[in-house]
């Protein structure tokens, strides 16, 4: 079978650990003989930023470490037994933006890819260079090689005068407290789907999207001209996880992004949100909504299981249910 995941950055990452197990493969690593199953993972690339120089990519560095085994599972994301000597250097030159720290095992990541792109080679090129070593078990692919970057439209918390900042800012620095007027994929608009995902959409089996960010994980895939497109052509089933649980985000703050675009915190709301393929511009057959939750969305099969990625078992679990729900979908 031919999968293809959707999604955004931690929360992506752990739900693709639940996608390999499902399908009998080791979470993390390769499995050490050739499967008859292909996992292409679609992700996010809006919360790019350069930073000190160097090209940072927080939800394809974190969907590599998780499925090669490096991440910080404590915190979702950066290195495990990282050490931040650059970051002390950095603040004791007083070197900004200090509300942004790089690990020293992570630096090395982003020396590696900056190097490569200004080089010239694509982001999809130096993604799988860097995954040469990780070996993550599935493929890696950036939505587009063009510079996307998500920004945020905010009222400066020192000066009360509305200003555009990169979604990290907002996000890292801010925690996401100024309340969001606009989110803009800046550049998505003159962006394009690199080949090989139009590829991997065109011979999907199946396509899930993960419980990730509506906004500015998926939303910013779908953002992409001719993204949205090919999902609707796909003949796969198209099934989602609702990221929302009794009201609730399953982690960070995708509330505050969810009021920026005027939808609610409520599974049925995100899916109604990202609707029905049978509608002009939806993009699901199948919705899960967590166990207590409901939802009605015409033209979407709902279905009602446990979404708590508690652990692996209980993630492969939710990938299991939505791959159920994908044969009734088809």
């Amino acid at each position: 079978m031919k999968v293809v995941v959707l999604v955004g950055g931690v929360g992506g990452a752990r739900f693709l650990l639940g996608v390999k197990a499902a399908l009998g493969l080791p979470a993390v690593g390769e499995p050490q003989q050739q499967s008859e199953h292909e996992v292409t993972a679609v992700v996010n690339v809006g919360d790019d930023v350069w930073m000190h120089g160097l090209r940072v990519c927080p939800d394809l560095d974190t969907c590599m470490y998780t499925l090669g085994g490096g991440i910080d599972e404590a915190k979702g994301w950066g290195r495990v037994d990282e050490s931040w000597s650059v970051k002390e250097e950095l603040a004791a030159y007083g070197a900004e933006p200090s509300w942004f720290g790089l690990g020293d095992r992570d630096i090395a990541t982003h020396l590696v890819r900056s190097r490569m792109l200004r080089a010239g080679y694509s982001l999809s090129a130096v993604t799988e260079a860097l995954c040469d070593r990780w070996r993550p078990g599935v493929g890696l692919l950036p939505v587009t090689d063009e510079r996307v970057e998500t920004h945020v439209a905010i009222d400066d918390p020192e000066t009360g005068e509305q200003r555009a900042v990169h979604f990290q800012e907002w996000w890292v620095r801010h925690r996401a407290e100024p309340k969001a007027h606009a989110i803009v994929p800046v550049g998505a608009d003159e962006a394009k789907p690199t080949p090989a995902v139009l590829d991997a959409l065109q011979q999907a089996d199946v396509v899930l999207m993960a419980p990730s960010n509506p906004v500015v994980s998926i939303g910013t895939l779908l953002a992409v001209p001719g993204f949205r497109t090919a999902l609707r052509e796909t003949s796969a089933p198209v099934v989602g996880l609702s990221p929302i649980v009794g009201g609730r985000p399953l982690r960070g703050m995708a509330d505050a992004c969810l009021t920026a675009i005027g939808v609610e915190s409520t599974a049925e709301a995100v899916g109604r949100h990202y609707g029905s393929r049978q509608d002009a511009e939806g993009v699901l057959d199948g919705w899960l909504v967590h166990t207590g939750d409901s939802a009605e969305i015409p033209g979407v099969e709902v279905r009602s299981v446990p979404l708590l990625m508690s652990d692996v078992d209980a993630t492969a679990a939710m990938a299991q249910a939505a791959f159920d729900l994908a044969r009734e979908a088809r």
